[in-house]
């Protein structure tokens, strides 16, 4: 099968998004839908009789599966690295059950149209944790049971393949009265049936329908060239492909694997090709049709309107001329004429004139096909069996089979079937039906009488085929009824119920109204119809409103980058009427999820976060100040991924002015104390600063035995 657009085109549809078998693949691509073109081509393939090797039963095999889902033993972050390197991970988490969307090296969320594997955990308005399987996310660990699916309505017939000469109509039916969802059972049975239509003959002189087809093809070029192109009728050719043959030229070639439905599958058959295939038509011209023809070719007949004649012709002949071997009347039927054994002789067939059809005037013609008599005969000479002709008949005229003696006669056996009455087939004429019901009761209705053929002696209706086309009379109509309907209510459509629950109204037009003929009609005032108005309103909707949850609407995400969520206000609230009740009166598994998995942008990274300074050390003179210095996110979480050379400094030298005023310290256990509990005091332990006045004062818990 080729992709679509490539040798797989179906017209318009090829424009729809792109799905399975496209050309092209884009965003919205879903690989898991066949796209309309691909359908029709997998469709017809099987209709066409290439689905048989289907109907076999498949040998029993016991297959064990994981039962682990896949999407279990790979989260989706893994997923996505999979796919696109390690520091990949997932975003759009709503959408992940249909397509799985990642972050790609360059900090943009891209996908490659293909959904997460079955089993990750996804994420709904009405589910907190759930799921994926069959493409849906689902309650977490459940495997909702598919639906079956179910034939819908038949379509109408469509339009007739042929005007005349025994068309085909199809009509179609779909299996969505349910679709299938969740891998459930598609419909069994006939998606697509045919009937015949139009089986009346051709007009005298139309052109063969194969004819017509292979013609359609002499404005296309064929290898870079035009030809004229014909019927190909010979053998090794599939009987419903449209071959044809280049005329003037010794090839043929296959222009189209299936003819139009309706054309004749071989020429001397009624059988005709659907879809592609041969399919049988009874002799009424009705696609499937039991109905055969008798001996005497009589559609349904029982026989008894011919005879059958059989002979042998084994007079001794002398050679070199012409000799009458059997006269064949007008309207013979199931002529088979054979010579006994191989021989030097020719089988000639020529009229009661001296008008020589194969054979004549001592010319041999080869072995084929000839129009001869309103039928075909079929001409054989093969080199390793004995000269035969045949045909089915009826003949429009008398024959004579004559034989042109070369050698000993063998043997002719003869056997056809003439008429008994050999004048053209009577018991059939058109007839008139009785008029048929009008088609209203007033206001200008219509009666048709419509013609049929039928059989003289029973008067039984017969397909039109048994009476002559040419004296057909026309169908008659008339007009009934004209008079003016009486005044009447007319009611228009109900519109929508103002409420959906808890009692609504909805209204209606109603006029009253007199039709005066098929195409006009009056309104009147509401007191010329005289039975009970009908009410233009009723109410609606009467049953209560069942508790049913309301979402509020969504928080922005927090925090503003990196994975965050989205929270919301759920309540349970009685119908229309806006009352809050509690939750335990809503439904228990269908409550909308309060909060949902986000990410606005990804975070910048880490940095060295400062705090203020300290004081500086010495009261007097030179000393040292210090700071916090932190890595944190923009979260304000501490983090061990910031670069160390970039890191500032936690100390710094500072001077202060020098106050001779200041108290002396003391080591009293009453008063020692760190001042306000400086941060630093640990490290003027470390740094041995606790011999120093200042340091000892303002950290003399800290220096007290140092």
């Amino acid at each position: 099968m080729n992709h679509d657009g490539m040798g797989n085109a179906c017209g318009p549809r090829s424009q729809e998004t792109a799905k399975l078998m496209a050309d092209h693949i884009t965003m919205k691509t879903n690989p898991f839908i066949w796209s309309a073109c691909s359908r029709d081509y997998i469709t017809s393939f099987l209709d066409s009789g290439m689905g048989s090797c289907l109907n076999n039963i498949p040998p029993k095999q016991e297959f064990v599966y994981p039962t682990t889902a896949p999407g279990q033993a790979y989260d989706a972050d893994e997923q996505c690295r999979f796919q696109y390197g390690v520091r990949s991970r997932q975003c759009k988490y709503a959408e992940v059950c249909s397509e799985l969307w990642c972050m790609s090296k360059s900090n943009r969320c891209i996908t490659s149209s293909i959904p997460a594997a079955e089993g990750t955990i996804c994420q709904t308005n009405t589910i907190e944790k759930g799921w994926c399987y069959k493409r849906v996310c689902v309650v977490y660990g459940t495997r909702p049971e598919g639906v079956d699916g179910g034939w819908g309505l038949w379509s109408p017939w469509e339009e007739c393949s042929r005007t005349c000469g025994g068309g085909v109509s199809s009509s179609i039916r779909h299996c969505d009265s349910p679709r299938p969802t969740i891998g459930g059972k598609y419909c069994l049975g006939e998606r697509k049936r045919f009937r015949s239509c139009n089986i009346d003959d051709c007009p005298a002189g139309s052109r063969d329908f194969r004819e017509i087809q292979c013609s359609d093809f002499n404005s296309v070029p064929f290898r870079g060239k035009f030809y004229t192109w014909k019927p190909y009728r010979g053998g090794g050719v599939k009987p419903c492909s449209l071959n044809c043959l280049a005329e003037g030229y010794n090839f043929y070639t296959e222009r189209s694997p299936a003819v139009v439905d309706g054309t004749p599958c071989r020429d001397d058959s009624l059988d005709v090709c659907v879809n592609g295939e041969c399919k049988h038509v009874g002799c009424d011209r009705v696609l499937g049709s039991d109905v055969r023809e008798d001996r005497c070719r009589i559609c349904g007949g029982d026989g008894s309107r011919c005879m059958s004649v059989e002979g042998l012709f084994n007079d001794s002949l002398p050679e070199g001329g012409y000799e009458e071997v059997v006269r064949i009347p007008k309207g013979s039927v199931f002529i088979h004429i054979q010579e006994l054994n191989i021989s030097l002789n020719y089988l000639v067939l020529k009229s009661k004139g001296d008008q020589y059809f194969i054979n004549g005037k001592l010319t041999i013609d080869t072995p084929r096909r000839f129009d001869v008599a309103g039928t075909t005969f079929h001409y054989r000479r093969p080199t390793d069996g004995p000269e035969t002709l045949e045909a089915l008949g009826p003949t429009n005229i008398t024959l004579t089979v004559m034989v042109l003696v070369r050698e000993e006669n063998p043997g002719i056996h003869y056997r056809f079937n003439p008429p008994l009455n050999r004048e053209p087939l009577t018991g059939f004429a058109w007839h008139y039906n009785s008029w048929s019901r009008c088609s209203a009761l007033c206001a200008g209705g219509v009666q048709t009488q419509q013609v049929v053929c039928r059989k003289q002696a029973d008067h039984s209706v017969v397909y039109n085929h048994f009476c002559d086309k040419k004296n057909k009379p026309k169908e008659k109509r008339r007009t009934c009824n004209t008079e003016p309907c009486s005044p009447s209510w007319w009611t228009g459509e109900w519109s929508e119920c103002s409420r959906s629950c808890n009692g609504g109204l909805r209204t209606r037009e109603v006029l009253c109204k007199r039709r005066i003929s098929v195409t006009e009609e009056k309104v009147l005032d509401d007191s010329a119809c005289i039975t009970q108005r009908p009410s233009p309103t009723e109410p609606c909707s009467n049953h209560s409103c069942p508790p049913e949850w309301l979402a509020l609407d969504w928080s922005e995400c927090t925090p503003s980058c990196g994975p965050g969520y989205r929270h919301r206000v759920v309540l349970c609230k009685s119908g229309e009427s806006g009352d809050n009740l509690p939750e335990s009166k809503c439904p228990k598994h269908g409550r909308p999820t309060s909060r949902v998995r986000c990410n606005l942008q990804r975070c910048p990274p880490p940095q060295w976060v400062t705090g203020p300074w300290g004081e500086c050390s010495a009261r007097c003179g030179l000393g040292q100040e210090m700071r916090s210095v932190q890595c944190l996110t923009p979260s304000r979480q501490p983090s061990n991924e910031c670069l160390e050379h970039q890191r500032p400094a936690g100390m710094q030298q500072c001077k202060s002015k020098c106050d001779l005023n200041l108290p002396i310290s003391t080591d009293n256990p009453e008063e020692c104390k760190d001042v306000n509990t400086v941060a630093y005091c640990p490290l003027v332990l470390r740094f041995k600063f606790c011999s120093r006045p200042y340091f000892r004062q303002m950290c003399c818990k800290t220096c007290q035995g140092h």
